[in-house]
């Protein structure tokens, strides 16, 4: 069975700027060796952090989104969980793990690595979850 993963918007930024570890773990999603999941709270933050930070423009923008739709799939979540007690906005990864039947979270946030796992859902840097395939 394809694993089922979530990724925070940190690992997903650091994917689509760099040709890191994020990078390659997004390069497995779109390849369909591991199933990517979303839930439209993440693409918000996603679109905020590339608008504002990052100066995206709008046609870019849709084109990562777009992007992500044809690989990932879309959950729905509301928003009622509370995990991550030290950053609440962190809490949708979580959220969206569960209502996706996620088996891992990628991510690159502190916050949520302190976790470690939550429901048998295991939260990984980037390199923890691709030494699962280099090993």
């Amino acid at each position: 069975m394809t694993e089922r993963v979530v990724f925070d918007t940190n690992a997903m930024i650091s994917g689509l700027l760099w040709k890191g570890k994020p990078y390659h773990c997004l390069l497995l999603a779109r390849s369909r060796v591991i199933q990517a999941v979303y839930c439209n709270p993440m693409l918000a933050e996603l679109t905020e952090k590339l608008r504002g930070k990052f100066k995206y423009s709008e046609n870019h923008i849709h084109a990562v989104v777009a992007d992500i739709r044809r690989y990932a799939e879309r959950v729905e979540i509301a928003g009622s969980l509370r995990v991550v007690q030290a950053d609440p906005d962190d809490d949708k990864f979580v959220e969206c793990a569960v209502a996706g039947q996620a088996s891992f979270i990628i991510s690159s946030d502190h916050h949520l690595l302190d976790l470690g796992e939550y429901q048998n859902i295991k939260i990984v840097s980037p390199e923890e979850f691709l030494s699962r395939f280099t090993q």
